[in-house]
């Protein structure tokens, strides 16, 4: 640490507000448009995540509506190691949602302008911050902080123009990483959405009933299916005609692999030609065994619950420290998590050596019978028939240990269109399971960077000199 720097505690400069204790007769298990920030909301090591909200529909106080920007700290954690416990957060802005401030929750008031909010907002982040908050914390099962123990955190104090450097190089990477994760969303829920509309609600054969039962021809019925599939209306389809040719002839062949008429099955009215058949028949349920142990030193691409739970990304950890048995990963498969179903993870491994890679037996590992299957196979294990399908097939009470059975769910009856259907689906899912894949990577690169650079500026040990900022700005 900078010794020139003055000494001082977060409370010279900071208050922090406790969150409204919002009445439980409000939550909703649906979605609606407020949402209630909880510690659930923070990510191991700081960070907003999206993807825990508890819904409310109540009445609000105006004190308690959280801004874009807001920094937020936690103050319980129901881990055993806290892993939350403390950090910070800034609220992001979601497109229709107000965002809550609930209870547990502390919002960051600055009393005077000496602390630049994104240096703070990564000092809340750091080592020293971390053991001061986790050194106080009151609690066994579950632990809780307080603004009064987080704001007696003391620290050297940068000039702020250093601070303002400190957060604006540090936040670059930040909102790389932010953006990586939203385009991986993004293109999660097109994967959804295609498998949905093609598999699940079978759009494309319904235009085409529609079309023929109102006394249309086939080919107006093809015509409609291609609108629903490229999602253009008449006028688009025509002007695809004209100016891409190539394009538009695909877009009709993709139709006319699309059947006209339903049928009746086991599982209700399916389209004609396709099947019910175990998913077995797609996917192999892999549980080769390996013991990481025996290996000690060997380093292994652990995919893990919590690995999932952090970034999508495999934790790499030597034999020596890993003390049970583990399924091997091969590169084709697709896992899903065999835990708490309800909580759906389905993961698409990027490996590079087989021969290295492991995964936790609460994992599913499901092997596709043709490689080039995969996109298909893990847009079928996403899908709302096959969730629901697992969570009928669990052992365990409704508390945290639920588990789906993986015979059981190797053995459901799906809903399987032809072979050049899912050859098509595939092929054109692959690129951005490849595009989610590669960004999950650069995301750990990133991090890295970040975690490494964190203390090192904080503690002004080192300073980017401009030639090393533009290298850091041109590898983003």
């Amino acid at each position: 640490m900078n010794s020139d720097w003055p000494l001082h505690s977060l409370s010279d400069f900071i208050n922090v507000k406790h969150g409204f204790a919002f009445k439980g007769e409000f939550f909703k298990g649906e979605r609606t448009s407020d949402l209630l920030v909880t510690p659930g909301n923070f990510a191991i090591g700081g960070g907003f995540k999206s993807d825990k909200f508890k819904y409310y529909e109540g009445p609000i106080p105006e004190d308690y509506v959280l801004s874009e920007g807001d920094l937020i700290v936690t103050m319980t954690d129901l881990s055993k190691q806290a892993d939350t416990l403390g950090y910070s957060a800034l609220v992001p802005s979601i497109t229709g949602n107000t965002l809550l401030h609930n209870q547990r929750v502390g919002l960051v008031e600055f009393k005077n302008d000496e602390l630049d909010k994104a240096y703070l907002y990564f000092l809340l982040r750091s080592k020293e911050y971390r053991h001061h908050v986790v050194s106080t914390a009151t609690g066994s099962t579950v632990k809780h902080s307080s603004p009064t123990k987080i704001l007696s955190f003391e620290f050297r104090k940068p000039p702020k123009e250093v601070q303002v450097d400190i957060g604006e190089k540090l936040i670059a990477l930040e909102e790389k990483i932010q953006n990586n994760s939203q385009t991986n969303h993004t293109l999660e829920q097109i994967a959804q959405a295609l498998f949905k509309s093609w598999f699940v609600d079978f759009d494309p054969v319904k235009a085409k009933i529609a079309v023929l039962e109102a006394g249309g021809t086939a080919e107006e019925a093809g015509l409609a299916a291609m609108e629903i599939i490229a999602a253009k209306n008449p006028k688009q389809l025509a002007e695809l005609k004209q100016s891409k040719p190539e394009d538009y002839a695909q877009l009709a062949q993709t139709a006319a692999l699309f059947p006209s008429a339903m049928q009746e099955s086991e599982l209700g009215e399916i389209p004609e030609d396709f099947k019910v058949r175990p998913f077995s028949e797609l996917a192999k349920l892999d549980t080769t065994s390996v013991n990481p142990g025996k290996q000690a030193t060997t380093l292994w691409e652990h995919y893990s619950i919590p690995s999932f739970d952090v970034d999508k990304s495999p934790a790499l950890d030597f034999g020596s420290t890993i003390k049970s048995g583990k399924y091997r990963v091969q590169k084709s498969s697709v896992l899903s998590s065999k835990l708490n179903p309800h909580f759906p993870r389905t993961w698409w491994p990027d490996i590079e050596n087989e021969e290295c890679a492991i995964c936790s037996t609460e994992f599913m590992q499901f092997v596709p019978h043709e490689e080039e299957y995969r996109s298909f196979i893990y847009g079928m294990i996403t899908s709302r028939p096959f969730q629901e399908g697992m969570q009928l097939r669990v052992t365990g009470s409704t508390g945290s240990r639920q588990r789906a059975q993986p015979p059981q769910v190797a053995s459901m009856g799906m809903v399987v269109p032809s072979d050049d259907l899912i050859s098509l689906y595939s092929n054109k899912l692959l690129s951005l399971h490849q595009k989610a894949a590669k960004n999950i990577k650069e995301n750990k690169q990133l991090s890295s960077i970040r975690d490494a650079l964190l203390p090192k500026l904080l503690s002004g040990e080192i300073t980017l000199s401009t030639s090393k900022e533009q290298t850091l700005k041109a590898s983003l």
